[in-house]
């Protein structure tokens, strides 16, 4: 299998944060879709922090808590750099907070 060079943008959002009358995380991957990005998956947090220091988990308890939604696109640098502000524009037009990471990755696809 031969590897390529790609990058993953990787978006923290709060699973209350709405664009519309949508989740903001499902609005991120449609558009990344309309954009024809490579993937994208869209993960749930079960226990996190974030710059409030407060600590949310998922116990049953605790139903109202606001559990971070971890969305990786996987794409070249040139169709991430084009999605980014797009990305920006959606958070702020949402009212949210987003905790934004990109890296390099080495992707592969076995058939």
């Amino acid at each position: 299998m031969e590897l390529q060079s790609s990058e993953m943008l990787r978006i923290f959002v709060g699973e209350q944060a709405r664009y519309g009358h949508r989740p903001l995380y499902e609005e991120i991957v449609r558009e990344a879709r309309t954009q024809e990005m490579a993937g994208a998956t869209v993960l749930k947090g079960v226990l996190s922090y974030g710059h409030d220091m407060h600590i949310k988990t998922s116990k049953i308890m605790e139903l109202g808590t606001n559990l971070p939604m971890v969305i990786e696109l996987v794409d070249s640098a040139e169709k991430i750099d084009g999605f980014l502000p797009m990305v920006e524009q959606m958070v702020r037009d949402a009212s949210a907070r987003a905790m934004i990471t990109r890296e390099l990755v080495r992707t592969g696809i076995i058939e």
